[in-house]
């Protein structure tokens, strides 16, 4: 390990469970980050603080001034630019180690496993259900980790699918609702912190997985900010 690896990333290596290894693990991974917005966001963050050696993040849409209450990485004089643009940027400034590649396009089912293929786990940080189902099937044909996350108003949900053949987002949620039937951040809002904790959850497990630690799997993490509680479902 190069002795600018060591000294950037030292407070990681001296984790006994990390250590040169586990860092080694990190700078080598290769995570797919769908999404560049509040959850997406934190991931980006931390996972490119990390050292993770690849982070791609696939992203279609543009800053919006109401994004920046919950979108960190976004700031005001990106407004207008693409997400992912803005995201290279943060990146860059933050790690120049992390060798970043932005994907400018939204994500079907004709380009989806071309895109995953590459990539050892997936963090899916999208806002609408089409696309969760989607990357969820796309992981599960691949055979490929996924981490979910989905956030509204104070409440969030996290787990880990199709890690080493664990259950997977249809094992719980067979089929997805109408999108038009679901309340959205964008009608009921959230408070910018909640995407803040749910994502750095989501790359806290991303980080475990890379380094080969333990993670629960079959399980749902249910966070309600709003009276403090947290619940985990097996299913």
């Amino acid at each position: 390990m190069k002795e600018d690896h060591f000294s950037r990333y030292s407070r990681q290596i001296f984790i006994e469970e990390i250590g040169l290894e586990g860092q080694k693990k990190i700078i080598t991974s290769k995570v797919l980050v769908v999404g560049a917005g509040g959850l997406g966001s934190p991931v980006i963050q931390y996972l490119a603080a990390a050292g993770v050696g690849t982070l791609g993040i696939v992203d279609f849409d543009e800053v919006e001034l109401h994004n920046l209450n919950r979108q960190i990485i976004h700031t005001e004089n990106r407004v207008g630019l693409s997400k992912v643009k803005s995201a290279e940027t943060f990146v860059n400034e933050l790690n120049h180690q992390v060798n970043l590649i932005g994907i400018e396009k939204k994500l079907n089912e004709n380009n989806a496993k071309e895109i995953i293929f590459h990539y050892d786990v997936i963090v899916d940080g999208s806002d609408n259900f089409s696309t969760r189902y989607l990357v969820n099937d796309t992981c599960v044909k691949l055979k490929k980790t996924l981490i979910y996350g989905s956030i509204l108003g104070f409440s969030g949900q996290v787990s880990v699918f199709n890690h080493k053949g664990s259950k997977n987002l249809r094992d719980i949620f067979p089929e997805p609702p109408f999108d038009e039937d679901v309340p959205d951040c964008d009608s009921l809002g959230v408070l910018g912190a909640l995407p803040g904790m749910i994502g750095s959850m989501m790359a806290l497990q991303a980080l475990k997985i890379i380094t080969n630690l333990p993670v629960s799997v079959n399980q749902l993490t249910l966070v309600d900010t709003l009276n403090w509680r947290f619940q985990t479902i097996d299913f």
